[in-house]
């Protein structure tokens, strides 16, 4: 029933023909159990493992890689080559592969646990009434029209409309659901508010929410999936993950490379055909076998087969750095969408707000024979820890607040008149709350306050541990006083009160809401003597002046305090008794702040991303902490930037584009308005991240672009997540994203380094087939180039330091290019470099060197006709394995200096020093190791077919490596031209990088000026 909030009891219980004094009849069940179903949230269908496994190779670079092994192998076969030779190079490609594959099914598979972990908040039994009889039945047995109990503990087992009350007032946790900080009213009275959300259907109890005070019966309106957390599957469900924008430019650029090679691969072989005949090759078939191999071999060169494995490596450095900051990351490849985020939705409570409601104003009656007749104090300290001081209207300190005779009879009421409890948990080092976040505050102000009669009541109180601390003065006040009576709260008194005994006096403390309590009371107590006298129609308005101000402009949420002095003998309270009271106080509480979220805020202003505060509180509250977080510091008025889920909805739809274009404020949401709120701002292309704790948070968090949860959250909204905060706080989401910023320049410079590098073997493969000289490089060389002298240095490349501007800049564009315009024309000129050095060093061994042949530069491109003329060499020199070791040499060594390129996009070496990343020097002279051992161990020499080479061809190895710095420092010396040779030829590159290292050095300061 979807409307159930809005209809009368009678209505409600007519619509299911049961009698609220017996419950549902055995038949009734029956039929309800048929049409409606049981109350159980249906099995999800979870994806076969085998699927996820090929699900990972539905990749076009990976299916081209996959052939070329095959291929490969194949061809191996045909050559009659056996062993290891064969296997070796499909080998190493399947178990790259493989170990991406394997990395994306652990991250498939976490996300489905969401789902399973969104049944541990369904209730386990009901106290249900059938046949007139109650009995405790498990909750999946529930049906629409059961009348169900529910009591303090009781976990609600399925959307319910009350129907009974059963004591004073309920009161239910629904925090999982609407993310409010404190426990909400219910009531019996049907709602008549229109687009009704959560928030307002006081009248119905959610499945999965807690019963934090009172009894009640409810008759059960929703089961399974028709319930509140049925929906919030049903959305998680809907939601697909979105594809991060690193993920989206690797995919194209992968598409891009594919046709690139393919038309490569065609045109290589297609230009060789008149050389199929050729007799070295021993027949048509054979050589367009061979010419085949070497397409093979250009497809293998082309493809960054380690690209995979360094990207996942690089990100998961960055994890480590973010943990670092309390960020806790889930999925990798959210490290990277983090440096694009442009928008922050964020959860007010516990995210913006320590979550911990403190008494931070107090207002007592001061004297009424000097004015002004009311004096405030404000308090310090913003959690629950018995931390913090009192201050004058003057800003001074109160040495021994408990002399003052307000304060300390507003700290004996505040001990005596609470149920809730104050405790220092151990193993998180935090003090905690058990009952109402409201009177936990009052305890925390007791232990602020101190107690009386001690000179060193203070400094006594910091020698006790931090257990003992917790709750010393109220312990104090429960022993000085014995509680004989209570009269606990309800909606029409909207007090509580409680009658205590001490040395034979019984007085009677009261709390409540100022509007009601203060008309109760007939007298006053003065702070400045302890006196008590009559409340006059003066101070009243005082008072009421007072109060207006703490709920008005300071969003307090206020309660005022008062005492009676009771008969002698008197054991039980009246509401006749609740009446001429003397005033005590007036306390005023929020949620306060934490103190570093403002810094944040700024932090973000300047790095252009906009944070939208998101929250299920009212409208009034929220705008409140908007102004002390500095979230409407650029406004002047806040009409079009704050919003209520409601008046959003109701906007046209041009209006509602332009609301979400400038809003900072959205308030009163639940669930489904989290989800749409980020649907709406993707499409406008913006990437969000979205925070949030509760399990109605979780669809959202899936929908989002970065899904952050709060380390204290639910088990659901962790396992829908890209990242938890450890601290949950708003200040470690902008540190992680300044983090996330350099990761993705990191990410940038080696992947490009890897281009450049394989463009290089490309040049190398593809110049050496058109000019009709042998192999330079054969497969399994190209491959150990590709795996550990392109992965170690790119690897290393990520531990780059971050940039001191790297939050001063805008977001990058979603749709930005990795590699574009002039940068993509210096990477070219790079790799054409490497390539042709390569082709150098295997031309010199064959034309120049003295231990080569010295041959002609034309027999070196007729080889392949050796065999059907007289030449003055033997036809075996083409088979020797000197040339190809020094092409791969040179490979090697030209890419190693070319890493050191990467230190920087723009930056000279001269300014940035290779030292500046002592990883990438580690890993070049690592690289370097390794290959001079494949080149002077036996049985590695003769897997990669190289062999020694001398100190003279080391020589040459260096003087064709070495001018690659060179190259690329002139290609960097005009890129920081302003309008330099770049812009000109290929436009303005702030198209492609705004805001990167080329920006000027002026704006750089002006920026930190305004920072």
């Amino acid at each position: 029933m979807e409307n159930a909030y809005a209809r009368s009891v009678a209505n409600v219980l007519d619509a299911f023909g049961v009698d609220p004094t017996k419950g549902l009849t055995d038949y009734q069940v029956a039929e309800n159990s048929r049409i409606y179903g049981k109350n159980v949230l249906p099995q999800e269908e979870s994806t076969a493992f085998w699927k996820l496994i090929l699900k990972q190779f539905d990749d076009l670079l990976v299916r081209i890689l996959i052939a070329a092994a095959i291929i490969s192998f194949v061809l191996a076969l045909i050559n009659g080559e056996t062993g290891l030779t064969a296997f070796l190079e499909p080998s190493v490609i399947f178990m790259i592969l493989a170990a991406n594959a394997a990395v994306g099914v652990i991250t498939e598979t976490n996300a489905e646990k969401a789902l399973e972990e969104l049944r541990a908040y369904q209730a386990d039994v009901a106290t249900v009434l059938r046949n007139g009889c109650f009995s405790i039945l498990p909750a999946t047995e529930l049906v629409l029209g059961d009348i169900v109990e529910v009591g303090v503990g009781c976990k609600i087992p399925a959307d319910m409309r009350m129907i009974e009350m059963l004591s004073n007032q309920l009161r239910v946790d629904q925090a999982i659901l609407t993310g409010e900080s404190c426990s909400v009213a219910k009531e019996i009275e049907s709602t008549s508010a229109t687009n009704a959300v959560y928030q307002d259907k006081t009248n119905i109890l959610f499945s999965g929410t807690v019963v934090v005070a009172g009894r009640a019966r409810a008759i059960v309106v929703g089961v399974g999936s028709n319930t509140a957390m049925g929906s919030i599957r049903d959305a998680m469900l809907r939601t697909e993950d979105e594809v991060t924008p690193l993920k989206k430019k690797l995919d194209e650029f992968g598409k891009f490379l594919a046709k690139v090679i393919a038309g490569i691969c065609v045109l290589v072989w297609v230009v060789n055909i008149g050389h199929f005949h050729d007799p070295s090759h021993g027949g048509f078939i054979r050589g367009a076998i061979h010419y085949f191999k070497v397409a093979v071999a250009l497809a293998v060169a082309a493809i960054p087969e380690g690209l995979p494995a360094v990207v996942t490596t690089c990100l998961a450095l960055g994890t480590k750095r973010m943990a670092r900051l309390h960020a806790i990351v889930r999925s990798l490849p959210s490290v990277e969408t983090l440096g694009c985020t442009t928008v922050i939705c964020s959860d007010k409570t516990g995210t913006l707000t320590t979550n911990m409601m403190s008494v931070s104003k107090i207002c007592v009656v001061g004297s009424v024979h000097r004015g002004p007749i009311t004096c405030e104090y404000t308090v310090s300290g913003t959690t629950f820890a018995p931390e913090g001081l009192i201050f004058d209207a003057a800003g001074l300190q109160l040495e021994f607040p408990a002399q003052y005779p307000c304060l300390l009879h507003i700290a004996m009421c505040s001990a005596l008149c609470n149920e809730s409890i104050l405790q220092f948990n151990p193993d998180k080092r935090s003090y905690e709350k058990i009952g109402e976040s409201t009177e936990v505050a009052l305890r925390v102000l007791v232990e602020k306050v101190g107690l009386p009669g001690f000179d060193s009541m203070p400094s006594a109180l910091n020698l006790l541990t931090k257990h003992e601390r917790a709750s010393y003065c109220n312990r104090y006040w429960e022993h000085q006083f014995k509680k004989i009576s209570v009269l606990e709260f309800s909606r029409d008194r909207k007090m509580m009160s409680v009658l205590c005994s001490r040395k034979q006096q019984e007085i009677m403390f009261s709390k409540g809401a100022p509007e009601a309590l203060i008309s109760r009371c007939s007298h006053i107590l003065c702070n400045d003597d302890g006196s008590s006298i009559p409340l006059t129609i003066d101070i009243r308005n005082e008072l009421d002046a007072t109060f207006q101000s703490f709920a008005g402009k300071d969003t307090l949420r206020c309660l005022a305090l008062a005492l009676k002095r009771m008969p002698t003998g008197q054991q039980v309270l009246s509401y006749d008794d609740e009446a001429n009271l003397t005033f005590i106080g007036l306390v005023g509480m929020l949620d306060p702040p934490r103190e570093e979220v403002k810094n944040a805020m700024l932090s973000c202003m300047h790095a252009g991303i906009r944070v939208i505060v998101v929250t299920g509180d009212n409208k009034s509250t929220a705008e409140s902490l908007c102004r002390k977080i500095g979230a409407f510091d650029h406004l002047n008025e806040f009409s079009g930037y704050s919003y209520t889920a409601s008046e959003f909805e109701a906007l046209p739809p041009l209006q509602r584009t332009l609301a979400l274009q400038q809003m900072v404020l959205f308030t009163r949401v639940e669930p489904s308005h989290k989800k749409m709120l980020v649907e709406a701002l993707q499409n406008q292309n913006e990437v969000v991240a979205m925070t949030g704790d509760g399990v109605n948070d979780a669809p959202a968090l899936k929908k989002a672009d970065i899904g952050i949860a709060m380390g204290s959250g639910t088990a659901v909204a962790k396992s829908a997540s890209d990242m938890v905060l450890a601290d949950d706080n708003f200040a470690s989401i902008v540190a992680a994203i300044a983090e996330g910023r350099a990761i993705y320049n990191n990410t940038k410079q080696f992947i490009r380094y890897m281009i450049s590098s394989n463009i290089g073997e490309v040049v190398c493969i593809f110049v050496a087939a058109v000019l009709g000289m042998p192999d330079t490089l054969v497969p399994v060389q190209l491959l150990w180039v590709n795996l550990v002298t392109d992965g170690l240095p790119a690897t290393a490349i990520g531990f780059n330091k971050q940039d001191t501007n790297v939050m001063m800049a805008k977001p990058r564009k979603i749709n930005e290019a990795v590699v574009s315009g002039w940068l993509f024309f210096r990477y070219l000129v790079i790799g054409a470099y490497v390539g042709l050095a390569t082709i150098g060093g295997f031309v010199w061994w064959f034309v120049y060197s003295d231990t080569g042949p010295k041959l002609p530069y034309s027999e070196l491109v007729n080889f392949d006709t050796c065999s059907t003329r007289e030449t003055p060499h033997p036809c075996s020199v083409f088979a020797d394995q000197h040339p190809s070791t020094v092409s791969m040499t040179v490979l090697v060594v030209v890419e190693m200096f070319n890493a050191l390129n990467n230190l920087s996009e723009n930056q000279s070496l001269l300014v940035i020093p290779p030292w500046s990343n002592p990883w990438l020097v580690g890993s070049v002279v690592l690289t370097m190791l390794l290959h001079i051992l494949i080149l002077y161990i036996k049985p590695l020499s003769m897997l990669f077919s190289v062999v020694p080479l001398s100190w003279a061809e080391w020589k040459v190895v260096m003087f064709l490596s070495f001018p690659v710095l060179i190259i690329d420092e002139v290609l960097k010396f005009f890129s920081r031209k302003p309008r330099g040779v770049g812009c000109a030829i290929f436009g303005s590159e702030k198209n492609y990088f705004p805001k990167e290292e080329a920006v000027t050095n002026k704006l750089n300061e002006r920026l930190l000026n305004n920072f």
